[in-house]
């Protein structure tokens, strides 16, 4: 199974409001960039993925879970993007910072560091376990 990174602005849609979405979570839309459409494109069922804190706080928070595969985004009008939905799995208890990230040797390669600006973005089962333990879970 593949995992994932989400990354949302929490001003535009926080790990609090994917929360409060309960077991019927929420659509992720509103992705412009081809290749983040891909990864969209990718996602199956049960997969799972990292809920990240964009501009404001910068920090790996939750982890999600892919609820529903790729499907047309309906906030796109030209027809070419599409979403998934996903619901909030668990929090962590020790949010994992940029910094913190970026710090660490064995993410150097992470497409987060490499990367910041893509907004969905493949995490490789390596990466997963070491986030993961840097955030408690």
């Amino acid at each position: 199974m593949a995992h994932w990174l989400f990354k949302s602005e929490p001003s535009t849609w926080s790990w609090d409001q994917q929360v409060a979405a309960g077991e019927a979570g929420t659509f992720w839309n509103g992705v412009r960039n081809h290749l983040a459409k891909k990864h969209l494109q990718a996602m199956q069922r049960g997969e799972q993925g990292f809920f990240y804190h964009s501009n404001e706080g910068k920090a790996v928070v939750g982890i999600v879970e892919v609820i529903r595969t790729y499907y047309p985004d309906h906030t796109d009008e030209s027809g070419r993007f599409g979403m998934v939905d996903i619901k909030a799995v668990t929090g962590l208890p020790r949010p994992v910072t940029l910094d913190a990230i970026k710090a660490e040797p064995r993410l150097k390669d992470m497409v987060l560091v490499n990367n910041a600006r893509l907004s969905v973005q493949p995490v490789t089962e390596a990466e997963w376990a070491v986030i993961r333990a840097m955030g408690g879970v």
